[in-house]
């Protein structure tokens, strides 16, 4: 047993991966114990098993596996990390347990499934076992079906997917195998018990044997529905709900759960799609037009076997359908008829919602149809008609069902009804709103009157079954006209359309007595006697009273004196009568007060011909008293109208009148009551009445607002008004038009288009004074809240319907179907263009003609206009759009019925590849939606459909419109979600345009999807694809638009002629606290204007957002202002209009609305109150305020216009706070924000006040840093140009600092123009000016010396005098100083510079580190643009952002450059201040240091970087002849920096600029690159002068090269692949040769940079890695001439910027694997020494790099100890092994010794010696109960004691060999290449035997351990024996004798692998060994 003994102290994990399976099994225990021993499940214990599991499933030892799998199961249950390991354990267990021949194997493979399934891993454990199905061994088979069939049972269809198993079910039964078909056979029953009969379709193809056997084990089963049992981890609720049940043993939630379930599943789904278009026969058209009906029969049965298919591929089936429809119309033949009807039911069912484009074709064609007696006929189309239903709404179909229901065929109108009848069934109330119930009913009830009695019934029915599925409440309106006994027949019908529902429902609507919906309802009886109000019914109705009875209950009520006197003929009396009426009226109980019999009573002789005003005043006041308290129905209503409306023009009694019609109004609803007034009104001849009546409507409206007022019932009696001959009824009939106005907008003129012109332009006068005013909220409103409230619903659905859809419905349409001939049809449909262009102009023709259409256009046109979208014909193309917008503006909202037939064919045209096309396409497809709103276009798989086609401009086109629709819904149809996975795609898409899109869209489809179910869609995306759309879509959800604001704000923006569907939305809240004013809402939504509400949202409205967060709102905005879209550009003297009202519009989107408000309210105080808002949250909205700073800033131009000082001084305290939070924030203005600003600051440097123009002074500092000061500048110099004397010397005074704190390069175009332009001001008239231009001249002669004469060219004498006195005098004030003196100067302007940054100069050469500036500004401005600044760097200032302008301009002459070699570019590594660029001391040794030669190298490479190409590559053609010749090349050295610069800034000018001009000829471009790369490769190929290359520098050039291979624009042009090829080579040359410690460096920042940004293209970090991995390729040569310390502090700033833990979150592992392995190669290289090299981190315990370092080093010894102790073991070539006893004895004898203070040397010294000789011991017992320090004590004593060894072994030892030391031979070995071993003596057999151990241990021959014991952890030298520990051993002997060696002996070893290349053979070198290791001696001694 001395095996066992080996195993037996192995840890638990590495017995598990034993190779003796008897270790395993006793792994498998104890890990078992152990698993179910742990309680934390997430202990880190578990992640050691991760790797195992499949092991502990997949062993080979069946008695073990069986353990395994226990384990395994135990792991599963408790781990909380075990769902990692799904995938590859399911497939284990699938192939190698499910084929055991034991029970228990196969019983612990089922349980180990289902255990993942319930911890959440339900579709990888399916996936597997599907998989297993295709396995060739049946048992396999059979396992993995009855798994499926356990986890079917136990977690139920929910969890278990079925379509993929229903999708295999019938192959099984095919199989050979009779245990796989009765596995299959009981999964089949299984299966049923979930989804009963869906599952019949798909098994329909099995054996009939089988399937009767199905069947009869299918009737067996309970009819109840089966019941999880068994539950998720995250259905602990349900499965205590479940336990707690079994407890009870109820079976209560039988009912809910049984719907829950069973509708689980529909068959449909189930079902594998057929595709028949291409199996129909091929001649089917020509046969179904043949003369012989058996031929088209014969067509129709092959058509009609092939739609039996229950589910059929997407597919076009126009031509089909047509074909169809045409036969069932036209053909005699009664059979095919109906086999053509079972052909469209079969492809209705076949297809679904995919068939609802077709569906408005068909369906007129059936309904005609139906005229057809025969039953049979009737049956296939009634079959036909409820398919096609199902696949579109009733909405869509409603038009044609109503074109029937007029028909004479009583057969039709009978099948019409029932058609209805069946549909409602299907639907519920909200797929049926009132908006489509109300003309259906109206029809319905014309039928119920019919003479037929089968009509009668069939529309009883439907009406009924209406009733049913809404309910009463909402039907009983419509049906008003019907009797009580036609009611009641309706209500029957309704109980027995109920009987048919299913059970549960009925039983529901049993137990609650007030049926239908109405919650608020009270049973009807309760009305105490009298007809109330009752809860169903939404008027008060009651039959007329006669006189007597009239007079019996006003008795009841009045007084007796009241009544006699009332038609007293004293006119006193009739007065006393009506005061006393009046009392009476006021005291009486409002529920007993019999209205009609009241007013009756007033109506009485002489009623409303009472000729003494007073008492008509009493009495008219009387009747709107009896309206205000009483139940007033219309019926009293019609008895008092009439006196009333021939009082109102009555001078005395008018007001009253209006006053109780008003009070009428407010009873019965004003659009009743408005339409009987003035129909009455205009049958009178009275011009008074008329006039006034019109204006109390006009008032009325206003006062109610203008909900539900049938514009239609009066339209024509205003028509009348306008031609009446008296004025007062035609201005009263233009008034109150302009009052409706105010509520319709625009369409309202179209009523009036015919009128005569002079009438015309008085209407749109009205119109023009209304336009802009929104309509007041209402303030009355009409008595019916309840009614009101409850009918808001529908108003919702209305509203979210289409706005404006209403008011068009109003206007009178024309059908034009009968125009649209089958000729023309013909027309549009022909081979010839010519003569489809004339069909298409017919059709224009026949729109324009009919102005407004219906909805009915035929079937056939619709598919026609279809054809020419796809047209080849591009102009036809167009013109079908153009009819297809006039067709949106003339149907109106009926165009819904088309969307899905047309509309979304004009989607298709989106992916044109003519641009123009595309914007006609949009331009249409916004003008249909205009009209149907978006719902329509969202429901269905049609748009998600049309995003599937790979078509980048389909693509950017659809996604930018719903991007730009989806904000404004408030709810979408579920469907949208279809188009996610298309939407991931274009995330993704090749095209940028598409991407960009796609990103814009993805936050508006988050706010109606919400993120989880989005983030959930993306489980089917690749893992790489899936990263990164998770994290766009953690970035869309920080900027995802509110659900309801959005709407709100672009109803806003509308104007009150496009009716705005959005905004009644989101007014629908404050006004429903009392008054329900749904329907005025609506209305007031309509015109898109927000009612008068204002007082209770005011405070909460202001504590949001002032500003909106659009991503890339400015970008757009920039882009139409340089497209002209915009009118205007920003560019004024003084502000007009026109400007104020753009800006307005632009703010409108992105500005809080009250905000905006005051920006542009009449009253200043209220400016300075929102600039004191801003200046509030300038802070909390930086980020917001910056999206919007254009519009800001373009808002604070307008008020420098102001002459108010208050806000001038606000305004100017906020732009300061906002400049310094920009400078903050990094933010550099663009040239649109400063072009629309700079120029009208500078205006205010002019003002009279001082305290202004020092604030504007400190703004324009302040600009400098957000803005290049060279660009300042121009602006500047446009300010001298001022009429205004004091804006010319401070724009002067303000040249002049700018030049002082940036030197001549701030002077645009050229120093010489500019500073001509400014000494013209030295003969100015006035004196500030003549001073501020001299101050300026004398500021540059400050900067460049006396060349300031040359560059101001000829002056006058006199100014000359000035100038020369002038600068006499500063030169005697301030004689020149070093940079350190000047800087005080302008401290105010930026903090002094670095003295060990500061250059000295003098001024005749005064560019030479200009290139350098330059490069550094550039720099910072790509890690700003990066918006992250290395910790290690302080904030720069920013002063120097110049961008490259000035090197592009600048072409300086040769003097002026003295070169780079006296400044380390190192320095670019420290912190630097920019230098001052104005001092002129003179460095003691300039000249030595400069020679011609260095100023000419300096001028040609300031060449390099020129602007101009030719320029350019001639610069480059003289480098190159110098860099060609070896001898020559030398003079570059020192120059290589600033050439390299010089070079980069020329591949970036041509990226961004030159590739970018059109009008440069792309040869010249690819011929400058070309000149770039080969002077590189000749640079790059001398190391000397290639090492030269600082760090920033090659990291700068990297980005170049890299950003250039990734241009696609280059691959383009011809020769541009050539150009790619070389830079691939150039990139490997400067790996190659360039320092690598700065090479490794600078990639390490590069990827660093890539990495923070994500703006580049997606490639570049992956190549700066590929660079990195090819770096690291090379360490193991150039290990030790790299600077490790400068690496390592790289890589601690990558590791502080990127923790481990955020590495792994980045969408690639790649930089985190690339990281990990440069630090593994360098330990690897290097060993524990590499801890010595973090020197340069400052605070080294903060660093994880140390933490991982540790690591690694540790991880390296420990498996080196480890495998020597196995080695040793193996081999038994120890010698001395002691018995146990003996060693614990000497151990403890040595432990005490360290423990004792005075011994504490000795025993650590005896212990060493101790580990060396016994290697194995274990000292585990004897450390465990000691304290931790006393661990790392002993710890560190042994390393001491290794590191004094080691230094005395050395001096016998020399480079890569080793001597004999006093104990053991050591043989270090160099990493894993090669192995050298050279003793003084003759190698001993044992040395090839070890060797040949390494070499299988390498090969994997040897077992490996995982862990070692700790002990091990203080084995410092292996004795000779364990020479394998060498293996992964420290290198540090060998590194410093090999460094030792270096030294002596430089002349042998030239590289600095020398000592490791030596063959691995010991004879090979032998004898040159021992001579060097003797001269190695001889030297140190």
């Amino acid at each position: 047993m001395g095996d066992d003994s080996e195993w037996m102290k192995l840890s638990i994990d590495q017995k598990c991966e034993h190779k003796v399976w008897k270790a395993r099994l006793n792994g498998y225990e104890e890990a078992l114990k152990l698993f179910q021993r742990i309680e934390d499940e997430k202990s880190p214990e578990w992640g050691k098993y991760l790797g195992l599991i499949k092991k502990f499933v997949t062993d080979s030892n069946a008695v073990a596996q069986l353990k395994g799998l226990e384990a395994a199961l135990a792991f599963i249950e408790n781990a909380h990390v075990a769902g990692k390991t799904t995938g590859e354990v399911v497939s284990g267990v699938v192939t190698k347990v499910f084929n055991q021949p034991k029970a228990r194997a196969k019983e612990l493979g089922t349980d180990i499934c289902l255990m993942y399934i319930e911890i959440e891993k339900a579709e990888v454990v399916q996936d597997e076992l599907l998989k297993g199905l295709d396995n060739k061994n049946p048992k396999i088979v059979v396992a993995c079906i009855e798994a499926l069939r356990k986890a079917l049972s136990e977690f139920g269809s929910k969890i278990v997917t079925l379509k993929p198993v229903v999708k295999i079910l019938s192959k099984q039964f095919e199989s050979r195998e009779k245990a796989v078909r009765d596995e299959a056979k009981l999964l089949a029953v299984e299966i049923y018990k979930w989804i009963r009969d869906a599952l019949r379709p798909p098994l329909q193809n099995i054996n009939s044997v089988q399937l009767k056997e199905l069947e009869e084990e299918w009737v067996k089963l309970p009819s109840s529905p089966p019941k999880q049992t068994r539950f998720l981890r995250s259905q602990q609720d349900l499965k205590a709900k479940f336990e707690q049940q079994q407890a009870i043993g109820g079976e209560q939630s039988d009912g809910e759960d049984e719907t829950d379930t069973v509708a689980a599943v529909d068959a449909y789904e189930l079902l594998e799609a057929v595709e028949i278009l291409s199996k129909m026969p091929k001649d089917f058209y020509e046969k179904i037009e043949a003369k012989k009906w058996q031929e088209r029969k014969e067509a129709l049965e092959a058509v009609e076997a092939l739609t039996k298919n229950p589910k059929l591929e997407n597919g076009d089936y126009g031509d089909l359908v047509r074909a169809l429809k045409k036969v069932v119309g036209k053909d005699a033949n009664v059979m095919l008829v109906s086999v053509a009807a079972k052909c469209l039911a079969g492809l209705a069912t076949g297809l679904r919602k995919k068939f609802g484009t077709y569906a408005g074709q068909v369906v007129p064609t059936i309904l005609e149809k139906f005229k057809e007696k025969k039953p049979q006929v009737v049956q296939a189309l009634q079959e036909a008609i409820d398919a096609i239903f199902l696949t579109t709404t009733l909405q869509n179909l409603s038009e044609d069902i109503l074109a029937v229901m007029d028909n004479k065929n009583p057969s039709i109108k009978q099948q019409a009804s029932l058609f209805l009848a069946r549909s409602f069934r299907h639907c519920t109330q909200a797929t049926l709103p009132k908006s489509v119930l109300k003309p259906l009913c109206a029809a319905l009830i014309k039928q119920v009157n019919d003479s037929a009695p089968e009509v009668r019934d069939a529309a009883f029915e439907a009406l009924g079954t209406a009733m049913k599925v809404v309910g009463e409440k909402a039907v009983n309106p419509f049906l008003a006209d019907l009797d009580k006994l036609k009611l009641d027949k309706v209500r029957i019908c309704r109980r027995i359309k109920g009987g048919k529902r299913p059970l549960a429902r009925i039983n529901s609507n049993q137990q609650k007595p007030s049926a239908g919906p109405s919650k608020k309802g009270k049973p009807t009886s309760a009305a105490g006697g009298k007809s109330k109000k009752n809860p169903d019914s939404k008027e008060i109705t009651e039959s007329e009273l006669s006189a007597e009875v009239s007079e019996e209950l006003a008795a009841g009520v009045l007084p007796a004196s009241c009544i006699q006197q009332l038609d007293s003929a004293n006119w006193k009396e009739r007065l006393a009568s009506m005061e006393e009426f009046q009392r009476a009226v006021e005291t009486m109980d409002t529920a007993v007060m019999p209205c009609q019999a009241l007013v009756r009573m007033l109506a009485k002789k002489p009623g409303w011909k009472e000729t003494n005003f007073q008492v008509m005043q009493m009495k008219l006041h009387i009747v709107a008293l009896i309206c205000r308290r009483g139940q007033f129905s219309k019926t009293s209503a019609s008895v008092v109208l009439d006196g009333l409306v021939d009082k109102v023009g009555d001078v005395k009694c008018g007001g009253n009148a209006k006053e109780g019609l008003t009070a009428i109004g407010e009873a019965c609803s004003l659009p009743w009551t408005a339409e009987q007034v003035v129909s009455m009104v205009f049958a009178q001849k009275n011009p008074k009445n008329q006039a006034e009546t019109l204006n109390w409507l006009a008032n009325a409206m206003k006062e109610f607002g203008f909900a539900g007022i049938n514009v239609k019932g009066f339209i024509n009696n205003v028509k009348t008004a306008l031609g009446a001959t008296n004025p007062a009824v035609r201005t009263a009939a233009i008034t109150l038009l302009g009052v409706m106005y105010l509520y319709m907008g625009a369409p309202l003129r179209m009523f009036f288009e015919d009128e005569k012109p002079a009438l015309l332009s008085q209407i749109d006068a009205e119109f023009e004074k209304m336009q802009g005013q929104s309509p007041p909220a209402p303030m009355r409103f009409t008595k019916k809240a309840t009614a009101a409230e409850e009918e808001g619903d529908e108003g919702e659905e209305q509203e979210e319907d289409g706005g404006g859809q209403d008011i068009m419905d109003l206007l009178p349409r024309t059908d034009i179907s009968d125009k649209i001939t089958s000729n023309l049809v013909s027309k549009i449909e022909d081979k010839n263009w010519k003569i489809r262009k004339e069909g298409l102009d017919e059709t224009a023709a026949i729109i324009s003609e009919a102005k407004f259409i219906t909805a009915n256009i035929g079937g056939e046109l619709p598919l026609a206009l279809k054809g020419r979208l796809g047209d080849s014909n591009k102009i036809l193309v167009q013109q079908t759009l153009t009819i297809l917008q006039q067709l949106a503006t003339a149907m109106g909202p009926g165009l819904k019925q088309h969307v899905k037939a047309l509309g979304i064919s004009i989607v298709t045209v989106l992916g044109d590849s003519k641009p123009n096309v595309r914007t006609a396409a949009m331009t249409t497809l916004q003008a249909w939606v205009e009209q149907t709103g978006m719902k329509e276009w969202l429901e269905g798989e049609d748009l998600s459909e049309e995003l599937k086609r790979e078509n980048p401009f389909l693509r950017q086109e659809m996604l930018g419109w719903l991007a730009e629709k989806l904000p404004n819904m408030r709810t979408v149809p579920g469907d949208l979600m279809l188009c996610v996975p298309h939407l991931y795609t274009c995330l993704e898409d090749r095209n940028g345009d598409v991407r960009k899109k796609a990103q814009e869209a993805l936050p508006t489809f988050m706010m109606h999807l919400g993120y989880d179910k989005m983030s959930k869609a993306t489980g089917k995306l690749k893992p790489s694809s899936k990263d990164q759309v998770l994290a766009m879509l953690e970035k869309a959800r920080a900027v995802m638009p509110a659900k309801l604001a959005a709407p709100a704000k672009t109803g806003g923006g509308k104007s009150s002629a496009e009716p705005s569907r959005s905004d009644s939305n989101a007014n629908k809240k404050p006004q429903s606290k009392g008054k329900a004013a749904a329907g005025s809402q609506q209305v007031d939504g309509a015109a898109g204007k927000k009612p008068a509400a204002k007082s209770q949202k005011d405070e909460e409205d202001k504590s949001g957002p002032i500003f909106i967060l659009f991503p890339n709102a400015k970008e757009q905005r920039i882009k139409e202002e340089k497209q002209l879209k915009v009118i205007l550009k920003w560019n004024f003297i003084t502000p007009r209009d026109e400007y104020v009202e753009q800006l307005k519009t632009q703010m409108s989107t992105c500005f809080a609305k009250w905000l905006q408000d005051e920006l542009f309210h009449f009253d200043f105080q209220r400016h300075v109150k929102a600039i004191g808002v801003m200046i509030e949250r300038l802070e909390s909205e930086s980020e917001a305020t910056i999206s919007c700073l254009d519009l800001i800033l373009k808002w604070f131009t307008l008020r420098f216009f102001d002459t108010n000082t208050t806000v001038l001084m606000k305004v100017l305290e906020y732009l300061k706070l906002l400049f310094a939070m920009l400078n903050r924030e990094n933010y550099h203005l663009t040239e649109y924000e400063a072009n629309s600003f700079a120029p009208y600051l500078i205006l205010k440097v002019g003002e009279s006040k001082d305290v202004v123009r020092k604030d504007v002074r400190a703004i324009l500092a302040m600009l400098c840093k957000v803005y290049p000061a060279s660009k300042v500048f121009p602006f500047l110099m446009d300010g001298t140009k001022s009429k205004n004397s004091k804006q010319r010397a401070e724009c002067l005074e303000e040249l002049g600092c700018l030049i002082e704190g940036y030197g001549m390069n701030v002077c645009q175009p050229t120093p010489a123009k500019s500073l001509k332009e400014i000494a013209v001001h030295i003969g100015d008239r006035d004196t500030s000016v003549r001073n501020a231009a001299l101050n300026t001249v004398v500021a540059v002669y400050n900067v460049c010396g006396d060349q300031v004469y040359k560059l101001i060219g000829n002056l006058s004498e006199k100014d000359m005098s000035m100038l020369e006195e002038r600068i006499k005098r500063s030169a005697k004030k301030a004689p020149p100083a070093p940079a350190k003196q000047s800087a005080p100067e302008r401290s105010q302007r930026e903090p002094p510079a670095n003295p060990n940054a500061t250059f000295l100069r003098k001024p005749a050469q005064e560019d030479p580190n200009k290139l350098k500036i330059m490069y550094r500004t550039y720099r910072i401005h790509a890690r700003q643009n990066a918006q992250h600044t290395e910790s290690s760097h302080p904030s720069i200032p920013k002063e120097f952002q110049l961008d490259l302008d000035m090197i592009e301009m600048d072409q300086s002459r040769v003097c002026e450059l003295p070169d780079l070699v006296q400044h380390k570019l190192d320095e670019l590594l420290e912190p630097i201040m920019i230098p001052e660029p104005k001092m002129r001391a003179v460095s003691p040794h300039f000249d030595d240091l400069h020679n011609s030669t260095a100023s000419t190298i300096n001028f040609v490479i300031s060449q390099v970087a020129s602007g101009d190409i030719n320029t350019s590559i001639q610069a480059l053609a003289q480098i190159d002849e110098v860099l060609r010749q070896e001898d020559k090349a030398e003079v570059m050295s020192g120059h290589i920096d600033q050439f390299l610069i010089a070079t980069f800034m020329q591949l970036r000018l041509i990226y961004s600029t030159h590739m970018a001009d059109d009008r440069l000829d792309k040869k010249d471009i690819i011929k400058l690159y070309s000149c770039i790369i080969g002077n590189m490769l000749s640079l790059f190929s001398m190391e000397s002068l290639a090492r030269e290359a600082s760090m920033g520098v090659l990291k700068d050039l990297m980005h170049g090269l890299i950003t250039l291979m990734l241009d696609g624009r280059v691959e383009d042009i011809e020769d541009g692949q050539q150009v790619i090829r070389s830079v691939n080579l150039l990139v490997i040359r400067v790996l190659e040769k360039s320092d690598q410690t700065n090479m490794i460096s600078a990639l390490l920042v590069l990827l660093q940079d890539s990495l923070v940004t994500t703006a580049g293209p997606p490639m570049f970090s992956e190549l700066v890695m590929k660079c990195l991995w090819r770096m690291i390729r090379f360490l193991p040569e150039t290990i030790n001439s790299i600077n490790l310390d400068r690496i390592l502090l790289d890589v601690h700033n990558f590791m502080k910027v990127f923790p481990k833990e955020k590495l792994k979150q980045l969408k690639s592992d790649v930089p985190h694997r690339t990281l990990k392995t440069l630090l593994h190669t360098l330990c690897k290289l290097t060993g524990a020494k590499i801890l010595d090299h973090l020197s340069m981190i400052e605070n080294r315990n903060e660093s994880e790099l140390e933490a991982h370092l540790r690591r690694v080093v540790k991880h390296s010894g420990n498996l080196s100890g480890l495998k020597s102790d196995r080695g040793n073991e193996k081999t038994g070539l120890r010698t001395d092994r002691m018995s146990k006893a003996k060693v614990s004895d000497i151990l403890s004898e040595i432990f005490k010794k360290i423990g004792s203070k005075e011994n504490t040397k000795e025993g650590l010294t005896e212990l060493y010696e101790y580990k060396q000789k016994y290697s194995d011991a274990d000292l585990e017992p004897f450390l465990k109960n000691t304290s931790q320090f006393f661990q790392s004590y002993v710890e560190r004593g042994l390393r001491v004691i290794e590191s004094e060894r080691e230094g005395k072994a050395r001096i016998q030892t020399s480079a890569g060999t080793a001597g004999r030391c006093n104990v053991h031979v050591v043989i270090p070995q160099h990493g894993v290449d090669s192995s050298l071993s050279s003793n003084n003596e003759e190698l001993k057999p044992a040395v090839y035997y070890e060797r040949l151990k390494i070499l299988r241990q390498r090969q994997g021959l040897e077992n490996t351990s995982r862990r070692p014991p700790i002990s091990s952890l203080l084995s410092s030298k292996p004795s000779v024996a364990s020479s394998t520990d060498m293996l992964h051993s420290k290198l540090s002997q060998l590194k410093e004798s090999r460094e030792l060696y270096q030294q002596e002996h430089n002349a042998h070893s030239h590289s600095p692998t020398h000592a490791h290349t030596r063959s691995a053979s010991p004879a090979a070198n032998l004898d040159d060994l021992k001579k060097r290791l003797e001269r190695i001696k001889s030297n140190r001694q």
